[in-house]
């Protein structure tokens, strides 16, 4: 399947990297997903300290759940937070697939005991079932870039899920729209800083987790 995936889509993807400045293959990706808009944005970064660049925005083809983290096994969410993708599965039943390391630390501190599940995937083919499902030839391009970032040296590559643009306007609608859900708003202001700092710098802000499974975000 990667090399089917080479065939059909690796000269469309790097003349897609190319179009913005970044060459192939690529020393950074970066995922950006916003769950209300149905959207993940493709972002990568040349060498040196260059900034990260918008390749392309996809469209999800599935995705369950709705706004919020994931906290429990079976609960058929769309994990929320900051992540990495550590794996890949050219195997997978779903054409290609990208792992996430969900549950990550702030889950494990914050979810259920126990009963956190697993094996959450950006895939292809279209059906979800927790994961994020791209069409087929999304999932090549994605795929291809993220080995190839990979086999350049960046390890781990960063996912962000957000439940929306988390820019004022987006807030203010998460504040109306959940107005008795403090729990949720309170989780949401704790991703904001992430989403904030990249859209200042385009860079990625470092992400740490304190003990009370909050994300604590910082410049690089």
């Amino acid at each position: 399947r990667v090399q089917t995936a080479r065939k059909l889509n690796l000269q469309s993807l790097k003349t897609m990297l190319e179009a913005q400045g970044v060459p192939f293959p690529p020393a950074g990706v970066f995922l950006r997903v916003f769950k209300q808009e149905e959207l993940l944005e493709f972002w990568a970064r040349g060498g040196g300290a260059a900034r990260y660049q918008l390749i392309r925005s996809y469209p999800i083809c599935a995705a369950s759940g709705v706004p919020g983290p994931k906290r429990r096994e079976g609960d058929l969410q769309v994990p929320e937070g900051f992540y990495l993708i550590d794996d890949f599965n050219p195997w997978s039943r779903f054409e290609l697939s990208l792992h996430l390391n969900y549950p990550n630390a702030s889950d494990r501190m914050l979810g259920m005991p126990g009963r956190l599940g697993g094996d959450i995937f950006i895939h292809g083919s279209c059906a979800s079932i927790g994961c994020l499902a791209m069409t087929d030839g999304v999932i090549r391009d994605l795929y291809l870039a993220c080995i190839a970032a990979w086999a350049n040296g960046q390890r781990g590559i960063p996912v962000h899920i957000f439940p929306k643009r988390l820019n004022e306007a987006g807030m203010e609608a998460l504040r109306l729209e959940y107005s008795t859900r403090p729990d949720l708003l309170a989780f949401w202001e704790g991703l904001k800083p992430g989403f904030d700092y990249f859209e200042a710098h385009r860079h990625l802000p470092r992400v740490r987790v304190a003990p009370d499974g909050r994300y604590r975000v910082t410049p690089p």
